[in-house]
């Protein structure tokens, strides 16, 4: 038994033009256990079709997923003697099918070779491995035919019984074109190198050879060449991208379900539950020697138990606790609720109750709650005697039901009482932010220790954990300063504005020269432009001394003061998120902000695949969820110890504007049973873009749940999500995309540079630090990963994403700079002919140059319709560089702030920072040596270079001005468009002139 790998190379799109001409001439060479093979060379031609089968020898197929694949794409220049790299492949042996029914057809993106690699375009393949029972002999060496660098046929006798032949698919045109001479030429260079053998495929039928003039693909669409109005979107890993589902939701079955649920919990599959509502019992009798009862009740279906708190001596207990039994998982028709009591050797059974499940009714909202009744308890035989009542409430409903988030769930039986409340959901929300504006103007009468010396005094406010400082004054006791200070304040403004006003006696040493404590609740409110409140002194109290009595300090007459302004920025928003992701831009005043446009409907269905986070405990993952617009937080149920988590819980939020973005976190939730000091982990997290949303359109997808880790890039699951935006104001909402971003204030009066991010940091630690105190706390480690708290840190992978950002933005450029160098050089003389025509009539009419500049964008914007996004945007892996980030990159990103590596280490990541600064400083002393050149034309710098182009402005001047402008305009663009026979290769004559004036360059230290 011998195993082959098959690998068919059918064609690749969009290639980078590589030889000087606008196009390239690429073969594809497949490496594989060192094992080399090459197809035919496609000549100009920038979406080659091969469609050939390279097979290859399998030596231990156990071995097969630690081995790599390889297909790199190059550009042959001189008949294979010289070749260019255009991208490659690296597909690992695990994902080959072991079948070729299992094969598909996959494209996949080219990468680069290095950093600056300059590749596109894509390949497609489609591998697999076979059993050959006898392999066949490998066929006798052919010569090759001739093939010319210009491009040519060949011609091969094919063997009737080779099932798989090559196939020419060079034109007839390029066979006619080529010389007889340089045929002869070619072939004497072919037969010395060594000839390229293509290896068939044995089989028990031979295979009917298709005609070199049919195209005999149907699995995939071929790419055509480059389109300026076409979209270009950004490819990546098939395992990272979205998978759109169709699950049976009341909002897709246009409510034809028939169920009340459909109408206001449409976005999630309704999932029934079993509800018992132990309220409180009465008249239990005694059960201990002592004449007293610790009661507490066991609800029982099943294999499932759920239990209430016992309560010490009380024969009149009051519980009021609810319970869920999920109706996928019961395993009786029987409830049973027993009330006991708690002993230390062996719990006293009391009574119990029995319900039969199928007379259970059934409750959906908007119905009111079911009443609980009065239950007499029964003894283990079923007579009714003289042990007490229990008041109930049993019912099935759904999780649109309210005692949803309350209940204690069957999969929960095993969570103490106390730990419970960190499984429920919860919805939070963020505090009310403004921003304290602090101006400290002046300060009078400052009393030093040292009479004899005039002080230094600096002004150090405090607001909570936040401190800010102003530059020191002048020396002496009445100095001015006029420095402005931000902080981020919350309500209900419960701390206080501590002032303290200190003396600089040395380097390090600070002394107290008095101090005032301002409630902020004091403080008046601004808002938007209305005139600032007025200034004020205020009294500096000098500090209290140990053992000081209040009566003394009543006695204090004379004192120190400082003038101060202060006010509470309602106008604002209070930036607690990255701006990329924002998902509220309202001001803090409640009676500046606009009304909602719209409704935000989220259904958090299940997930798939998670990664277990638990292994070495013996679990795997206990998973919840967490949503967050606006100030609006939601927590779903902990799903405890499951792969496949199923919520189906639906939340709403009010949007504002269309502008923004709403997260979805999933993590591991670490205090199921206490936990301590353990955080609990992230699995992953989606960005929903709202704006990227059609209204009123239900958008269910597998989002990829994709980490960043030190050890690389890590797919956690993935995340089944139901999105649906609906608008309510469709005027508002068009109008809202004119009008500003952020509210007036921030462009009226813009907070400071310096400022914005220290204020933004100090607002995500009193969000986090308001979340963690709920209860259920929303714990820190989590509101850090949804506000993106490390946003700003360095990292050398995303510096690198930018940067292809960037170049992928200046790719456009580039590609309008080629179209119109192809058009100058007169490369396709017919568009150039066509360009000429179009030219000459925009300058006769001129009237008509914008209306054709809008009329083209409208047309582009119609054509794009077409290939416009079909899915919400997600994360994208190859965007980000995470896939191909190096070990060490992801290293230093994860890297606590300061560093906590060994020395060589961050020995190694300077250099490596300096390196890459090198580059962008040269970058940047060029781009500023440009721009000194063009402000040394009028400078007189170079006297001579000034003097010549201050008379030839004149005399342009004095021809302009007789000459109609249209003549102008056409000699111009015909001097600009002239045949490349009328060119030269050396730079013009404006270009020399530029080049020579001087910039400062010469005048820096190097």
């Amino acid at each position: 038994m011998m195993e082959k790998l098959v690998v068919e190379v059918l064609d690749a799109s969009d290639l980078k033009p590589k030889d000087g001409e606008g196009s390239a001439s690429p073969f594809v060479e497949i490496s594989f256990d060192d094992q080399h093979q090459k197809t035919q060379t496609k000549h100009k031609d920038l979406n080659p079709q091969w469609n050939e089968k390279l097979l290859f020898n399998i030596n231990d197929p156990r071995d097969l997923p630690n081995k790599t694949i390889e297909a790199v794409v190059y550009n042959d220049q001189k008949a294979g003697h010289h070749k260019k790299f255009l991208g490659r492949v690296r597909i690992s042996g695990d994902t080959v099918p072991l079948s070729e029914s299992e094969a598909g057809v996959q494209r996949y993106p080219l990468d680069k070779r290095g950093i600056f690699s300059n590749i596109k375009g894509e390949i497609a393949l489609r591998i697999y491995a076979i059993h050959d029972p006898s392999p066949p002999p490998p066929p006798a060496p052919q010569p090759q035919p001739p093939q010319q660098h210009g491009g040519g046929g060949f011609e091969a006798e094919a063997d009737e019984g080779t099932p798989l032949q090559e196939i020419n698919t060079n034109t007839l045109d390029e066979e006619i074109m080529a010389g007889d001479a340089d045929k002869k030429k070619n072939s004497k260079k072919k037969k010395e190198k060594e000839v390229r053998t293509f290896h068939s495929i044995g089989a028990e039928k031979p295979t009917p050879t298709p005609s070199p003039g049919v195209a005999v693909r149907a699995d995939f669409a071929k790419s055509g060449p480059p389109n300026v109005m076409l979209m270009q979107i950004p490819k990546q890993n098939p395992e990272y991208s979205l998978v759109e589902t169709s699950p049976p939701l009341a909002a897709r079955l246009r409510y034809k379900v028939g169920d009340k649920i459909s109408t206001t919990y449409d976005l999630v599959e309704p999932m029934h539950y079993l509800y018992v509502n132990v309220v409180k019992a009465r008249d239990l009798p005694v059960m201990d020697i002592t004449g007293s009862l610790d009661p507490y009740v066991e609800v029982k279906l099943g294999n499932y138990k759920g239990v209430t708190k016992h309560l010490e001596k009380n024969q009149h207990p009051v519980w009021k606790q609810i319970f869920a039994f999920s109706k996928e998982r019961l395993q009786s028709n029987l409830l049973e609720v027993t009330v006991k009591d708690k002993d230390i050797a062996k719990d006293d059974f009391v009574g119990r109750v029995l319900f039969d499940l199928t007379e259970v009714p059934l409750r959906v909202p908007p119905d009111s709650p079911l009443a609980p009744q009065w239950y007499r308890l029964e003894d283990k035989k079923g007579y009714k005697v003289n042990n007490g009542e229990i008041m109930l409430a049993v019912w099935m409903g759904t999780q649109a039901d309210e005692s949803f988030p309350e209940a204690w769930h069957s999969d929960a039986h095993n969570v103490s009482h106390s730990n419970l409340a960190n499984t429920r959901s919860k919805v939070y929300f963020s505090p009310k932010l403004y921003y304290l504006r602090l101006q400290v103007i002046e300060a009078q009468d400052l009393v030093p220790h040292d009479k004899g010396r005039a002080p230094e005094a600096v002004v150090r406010v405090q607001l909570g954990n936040q401190m800010r400082s102003t530059r020191t004054g002048p020396r002496g006791i009445n100095p001015i300063w006029n420095d402005e200070l931000m902080f981020v304040a919350a309500e209900p403004f419960e701390d206080f504005i501590i002032v303290t006003v200190e003396d600089k006696v040395g380097p390090n040493s600070m002394e107290i020269l008095g101090r005032e404590i301002i409630s902020v609740r004091s403080v008046p409110p601004r808002n938007e432009t209305s005139k600032l409140p007025d200034s004020r002194w205020h009294n500096l109290h000098r500090p209290s001394l140990v053992g000081e009595e209040e009566t003394e300090k009543k006695k204090e007459k004379f004192s120190s003061k400082i003038h101060l302004r202060m006010c509470l920025e309602a106008g604002y928003h209070v930036l607690d998120e990255s701006t990329p992701f924002s998902s509220d831009l309202q001001p803090s005043s409640k009676h500046l902000r606009k009304k909602n446009i719209g409704i935000l409907e989220l259904g958090i269905l299940s997930a798939r695949n998670l990664h277990p986070m638990k292994a070495k405990e013996g679990r795997t993952t206990d998973a919840y969820c967490v949503a967050k617009y606006g100030n609006k937080w939601v927590r779903t149920r902990t799903l405890l110890d499951t792969l496949s988590p199923r919520w189906n819980e639906q939340y709403t939020w009010e949007v504002y504007d269309p502008c923004t973005v709403i997260t979805v976190g999933v993590f591991d939730n670490w205090h199921i049973n206490g936990g301590g000091d353990a955080r609990d982990q992230r699995i992953g997290k989606v960005r929903i873009r709202l704006s990227t949303l059609e209204t009123d359109r239900v958008y269910t997808h597998y989002y990829p749940l994709l980490v960043l880790q030190p050890n690389g890039l890590k797919k956690n699951g993935e995340l089944h999500l139901a999105v649906r935006f609906t608008c309510t104001a469709w005027v508002n909402m068009v109008a809202q995309y004119g009008r500003p971003l952020l509210p007036k204030m921030h462009y009226v009066q813009p907070i400071p540079v310096r400022h914005i991010d220290w204020l933004r940091h100090q607002a995500m630690q009193i969000v986090a630090a308001r979340l963690s105190r709920a209860e259920p706390p929303l714990r820190r480690e989590a509101v850090e990963y949804m506000l993106d708290v490390d946003y700003h840190m360095w990292s050398l992978r995303r510096s690198k994403a930018n940067f292809f950002r960037i170049m992928s933005l200046l790719s456009g450029v580039t590609a309008v700079c080629k179209w119109l160098d192809d058009i100058c050089t007169w490369r396709n003389p017919v568009t150039t002919c066509l360009v000429h025509v179009l030219f000459l009539i925009l300058v006769c009419y001129p009237e008509l140059i914008l209306p054709t500049i809008f009329l083209y964008l409208f047309v582009i914007g119609i054509w794009n319709y077409r290939f416009r996004p079909r899915h919400p945007p997600h994360m994208d892996a190859r965007l980000s560089q995470a896939e191909t980030a190096h070990p060490d990159e992801l290293d230093e990103e994860f890297d606590t702030f300061p560093t906590t590596k060994p020395s060589d280490i961050v020995r190694m990541r300077y250099d490596r920072l300096r390196s890459v600064a090198g580059r962008v400083q040269t970058v940047v002393g060029d781009l500023a040596t440009q721009g000194e050149r063009a402000q040394a034309i009028l400078s007189w710098r170079d006297s001579r270079a000034t003097a010549i182009f201050i008379i030839f402005s004149l005399i342009w001047a004095v021809f302009i001005y007789v000459t109609p402008f249209q003549v102008v305009a056409i000699l111009v663009g015909l001097y600009m468009l002239r045949h490349p026979r009328f060119r030269s290769k050396m730079p013009s004559v404006p270009v020399n002139f530029f080049k020579r004036l001087p910039s400062k360059s010469d005048m820096m230290l190097y």
